[in-house]
């Protein structure tokens, strides 16, 4: 070989080794957490923290061209931005500069060195960093951070963005006034502030609310649950308050767009977020969720649906998201006699603002087209014949679809866009005469609703508080009761006279028929027995606590009847039947497989976690059991019979009752031997429920000729040696998760632990099914009274529906 050659050879290998280095120092370059003064970072380059958790650079976020500096998880499968600094100043193009100053400030520059952001520090500062943490936290700060002279002085965690982390504040500084708050996004691809902001109220400083930028949007209180390893917390000091946020896995809670606070938890198994806990729990919680002249319906997809005769105000804005802006007028009114209505069913409105009292259908109308401001009215039959006109002026906002039952809406719109209402106002004589007609020669042909509210006025409200005893529950006199009151004579049509081919069963408080509307909708009528003074508790109790509900995996009550010592409650009809007729039942138990198990086990939890923490009352259901969870068409779980359920104040946890009532087996032993419950007292049902679903078996009926044990005890001693899958349902062996079976186990051991306090409450409990979390405390012997208590039942004298002893009442309510 030459040397020419060998020269070439040996440049040939520097140029390899030069290049080798330049790749390294660039890889290094980029993964790097730490900036120096007058090191930039342009569009393209990132920063990584030393743990390889989190990374910060320029992004888009959606299909949007603008671009911001933001900070996200590296790792994720798709994009959590959880931090943004421009958010007001987005940069056109990828031309922008990320740069630590000599100033000690940070700043985003575009590439004609206009200033877009900055950190806007009026120290200068030698020995200066700017690094990204494991934590999420991006900071400046002065000398080592292993010198106790070490000193931040300012970081991304003091200017959250809409994401809240594990070691981030949200609350007030007391000393220097500094407010920590959450802003939500305008919307998916604008993280400009948006219309929700969360944080504490300096007024009331252990609350913390949402607050709506819309003008009319009222405050809303958000209740946290009290879990200190799941769950942010209040810290009070003499400098601060504030929430804190040390949570086990890897989660956020974060302030969305559509006005709903969040909580989320990373799934290894599943490479997804999962939302463990929200307030308001859905949408349609939130107040004009869908804006103006807008329905919201969480059942349906998209939630939000313009009225007819109103499209989008911004179509961009819809199609992302952002419902706010609400809809508009297709045509402008032309404010006279030349306007017309869209008749509108099944809605629920917040409150009218004018109540005109009795008058005629043509009045009312008559009376909104005088002026142009009136937007809609409803012509209402409160019941025992009368009527009332309700009037709506301005935009009409907060408008939920209730597709079981709800108002008849007129609204307003321009004359020519009204054909369909035009023929209708024009039949509609013609229609109620035929309907009059055969309703004399045809007895039994659909009646219609006679629907009472309390906000309304007239003779029927008295009967109806008097019946309710509604001044027990301390109800306000102008608090509108949602459940409609149904005639004694349309109830006997949709279940035709009650005849034994409509009975769906019988329960200890009376039977239960299948009804079919005239709309063709299904519903089922629990009929009180007259002599049941229980069943009167029972049915004063949900009437008034129903009222107040609304959640998926909660029954819905439709409606309820009283007439003279008849008393009846309507429900959605289930057409599953109760849960218990599918666990215990040899054959129908295999249409349960381990995903529809785990399914029904999720959604009782949400529902219980809704009763004790995120529903506008605090409620002990006190009587959860599996003939208590009804199925739907597609084997979603809901809570149901509220007659026992009692309400708890804001800040009370415990009571106490002299009149135990509910069902052996699912019992707390507090509750059963002491009287007390509390929310506990229902986690501890819900442990014995979960059991039952693993297993197959009845708490009640369990019996183990070797060891004699409960359920519970039977499940914990399997678990304690290893052994927890012997405790599965045979015919869940080739269907099961194995890991999330054991889980469950688990987690219902804990719920069932004879001490009330270390059971979990629903929230952690939620957190808990939904996660992958390695380690779970682990459970004590779960309490022996129930064998003990269940001979002294067999030995004392019980009829064939029901048993009490020393005032404990056993309610075997069959499911409808």
């Amino acid at each position: 070989m030459n040397k020419k050659h060998q020269r070439m050879v040996s440049l040939s290998y520097f140029l390899l080794l030069l290049l080798v280095f330049f790749c390294f120092w660039d890889l290094c370059h980029s993964a790097s957490n730490t900036m120096i003064p007058n090191q930039s970072i342009i569009d393209g380059e990132t920063l990584t923290s030393s743990g390889d958790k989190f990374v910060l650079g320029f992004f888009s976020p959606g299909t949007s061209k603008n671009r911001y500096i933001g900070i996200w998880y590296k790792h994720l499968p798709e994009r959590t931005v959880i931090w943004v600094a421009n958010r007001q100043n987005p940069l056109a193009g990828s031309t922008g500069v990320f740069t630590l100053r000599n100033d000690s400030n940070l700043v985003i520059s575009d590439q004609r060195q206009n200033i877009l952001w900055s950190t806007n520090l009026s120290m200068s500062s030698g020995n200066l960093t700017a690094r990204l943490l494991d934590s999420g936290n991006f900071i400046i700060m002065e000398g080592d951070p292993n010198n106790p002279h070490f000193r931040i002085l300012w970081q991304s965690f003091d200017h959250p963005s809409d994401t809240f982390l594990p070691g981030m504040k949200i609350g007030v500084n007391l000393s220097t006034g500094h407010n920590w708050f959450l802003s939500s996004w305008k919307n998916i691809e604008d993280p400009a502030l948006g219309l929700f902001t969360f944080g504490v109220d300096t007024k009331a400083m252990n609350q913390f609310f949402i607050w709506p930028k819309t003008t009319g949007h009222p405050l809303m209180l958000v209740n946290i649950p009290e879990d200190k390893n799941y769950f942010p917390y209040i810290v009070k000091t003499e400098e601060a308050v504030y929430l804190e946020f040390s949570s086990l896995k890897m989660s956020r809670l974060v302030m969305e767009t559509s006005g709903q606070l969040k909580l989320f938890t990373w799934l290894d198994t599943s490479q997804q977020w999962s939302i463990l806990w929200s307030q308001p729990t859905e949408q349609c919680g939130v107040y004009a969720a869908c804006g103006a002249y807008s329905i919201c319906n969480v059942y349906k997809l998209p939630t939000c649906t313009c009225l007819p005769g109103f499209w989008p105000t911004s179509i961009r804005d819809w199609d992302l998201g952002d419902h706010s802006p609400g809809c508009q007028r297709k045509m402008a009114l032309q404010c006279g006699s030349q306007d017309s209505f869209q008749h509108v069913e099944n809605v629920n409105m917040t409150r009218s603002t004018l109540w005109l009292g009795s008058s005629s259908a043509e009045d009312c109308k008559a009376e909104c087209l005088k002026s142009c401001h009136c937007s809609a009215y409803a012509y209402v039959d409160v019941g025992g014949g009368n009527f009332s006109c309700f009037l709506w002026s301005g935009d009409l906002v907060d408008i939920r679809d209730n597709s079981s039952i709800g108002e008849e809406l007129y609204v307003r719109i321009a004359g020519s866009n009204s054909r369909g209402s035009t023929r209708e106002r024009r039949w509609f004589p013609v229609i109620a005469i035929v309907v009059f007609v055969t309703g004399i020669l045809v007895s039994g042909i659909s009646r219609r609703w006679i629907i009472e509210r309390k906000g309304s006025l007239g003779a029927s409200l008295s009967t109806a508080k008097l019946i309710l005893d509604a001044a027990n529950f301390k109800e306000d006199e102008n608090e509108v009761i949602e459940i409609p009151l149904l005639s004694f004579e349309f109830i006997e049509d949709v279940t035709s006279n009650f005849t034994e081919s409509n009975k769906l069963g019988e329960g200890g408080f009376g039977p239960v028929y299948k009804g079919n509307l005239p709309g063709g909708q299904e519903i089922a009528v629990k009929r009180l027995a007259k002599t049941s003074q229980q069943g009167f508790e029972e049915f004063k109790n949900e009437v008034m606590l129903i009222a107040k509900l609304q959640h998926r995996n909660l029954v819905k009550l439709l409606g309820y009847c009283t007439h003279g010592d008849e008393k009846m409650l309507i429900y959605e009809y289930m057409p599953n039947k109760s849960l218990d007729s599918f666990l215990f039942d040899q054959i129908r138990s295999s249409l349960l497989n381990w995903e529809k198990r785990f399914n029904i086990i999720l959604g009782i939890a949400r529902g219980l976690l809704y009763l004790h923490q995120d529903s506008r009352l605090r409620i002990i259901h006190r009587d959860l059991k599996t003939s208590n969870i009804l199925l739907d068409e597609e084997m979603n779980p809901k809570i149901s019979d509220f007659g026992m359920a009692r309400i708890f104040g804001g800040d009370q946890t415990q009571a106490n009752t002299r009149r135990v009532v509910g069902t052996y087996g699912y019992m707390s032993p507090e509750y059963a031997l002491d009287g007390l419950f509390s929310v506990k007292s229902d986690v501890y049902s819900f442990g014995i429920i979960v059991l039952e679903i693993i297993s197959g078996k009845k708490n009640t009926g369990f019996y183990d000729s070797e060891h004699f044990l409960s359920l519970p005890s039977h499940a914990w001693r399997l678990w304690k040696e290893g052994n927890g899958l012997e405790l599965m349902d045979p015919s869940l062996r080739e269907t099961c998760n194995s890991a999330e079976v054991l889980k469950c186990i688990h987690v219902g051991l804990l719920c069932v632990q004879e001490d009330a306090i270390e059971r979990p409450i629903m929230a952690s409990v939620l957190v808990m099914l939904a996660s992958e979390i390695a380690t779970l405390p682990s459970p004590k012997l779960p309490p022996s009274f129930i064998k003990r208590s269940l001979s002294s039942i067999e030995s004392s004298s019980c009829g064939p529906i029901s048993c009490s002893l020393n005032e404990v009442t056993d309610s075997l309510v069959e499911g409808r």
